[in-house]
């Protein structure tokens, strides 16, 4: 899974994220969790309308290449702040998957499924979009 350097500026009520590899891939929160979790949408829908057009989305830098350049350490010397953003795809193709749980976790996974009116597929999905998709 590829992760892309992100890089977060703002104050209080209103920050952005711009990705310096993707050009036009931007998102904004009002905090900068908000703001790094629609970085982490943002991401996946602009790889998508990129690969749609016929182009391709372009490999990430490395956090060392991408210190080297100009206006990246100009943003961060006026405050602006990095983040890793995984890229996770979706392909609208459920398969199948045979996974081994402890019985006790399973059953708590179950009964929280069951809670939320969920299947136990679609919660475990559910959990793994929230942990893939965190920024580092």
């Amino acid at each position: 899974m590829a992760r892309y350097v992100a890089l977060i500026d703002g104050k209080a009520g209103a920050y952005g994220v711009v990705f310096p590899d993707l050009p036009g891939c931007t998102a904004m929160g009002k905090t900068m969790d908000d703001a790094l979790a629609h970085a982490a949408e943002a991401l996946r829908d602009w790889a998508a309308v990129m690969e749609e057009a016929g182009g391709k989305v372009p490999r990430p830098r490395s956090l060392e290449v991408l210190r080297r350049d100009p206006e990246l350490k100009r943003a961060l010397a006026e405050g602006a702040g990095l983040a890793a953003v995984p890229l996770v795809r979706e392909t609208g193709k459920p398969v199948k998957a045979n996974l081994s749980i402890d019985s006790g976790v399973l059953a708590a996974l179950d009964a929280e499924a069951q809670r939320r009116k969920l299947t136990r597929s679609a919660f475990i999905e559910l959990l793994a979009r929230e942990t893939l998709t965190k920024v580092a």
